[in-house]
């Protein structure tokens, strides 16, 4: 697998990335989630090590399945994710806001 730098940091990430928001919210009801931590572990047995993913695909669950199937390869691979919006105040799915201050990021 190819390798590229991003930016100036010398982080190193392979050529191809995995995109994981159809896994579980996108596209249809969520896949199974066994399937879905087995398909991720062979994208890095096959050198895939950077997974992207953000808060509001689930919201939320996107999140936990990459991290949940990544916590053992933690030291082999990057995960980009999304963050900084604002659920809607009224319960509904939309996050049409923006929220970057560090105690809503953390």
């Amino acid at each position: 697998m190819q390798k590229r730098k991003l930016g100036k940091s010398n982080l190193e990430v392979s050529a191809l990335g995995l995109g994981c928001m159809g896994m579980s919210f996108g596209y249809g009801p969520a896949a199974d989630k066994k399937e879905m931590i087995s398909l991720i572990r062979t994208a890095v047995e096959r050198g895939v090590t950077f997974f992207d993913t953000a808060e509001v695909y689930g919201p939320f669950t996107n999140e936990e399945l990459v991290g949940e199937a990544l916590a053992p390869l933690r030291n082999q691979v990057v995960i980009a994710t999304k963050f900084g919006f604002r659920p809607d105040p009224h319960g509904g799915s939309r996050w049409s806001s923006l929220d970057s201050r560090p105690e809503h990021i953390k």
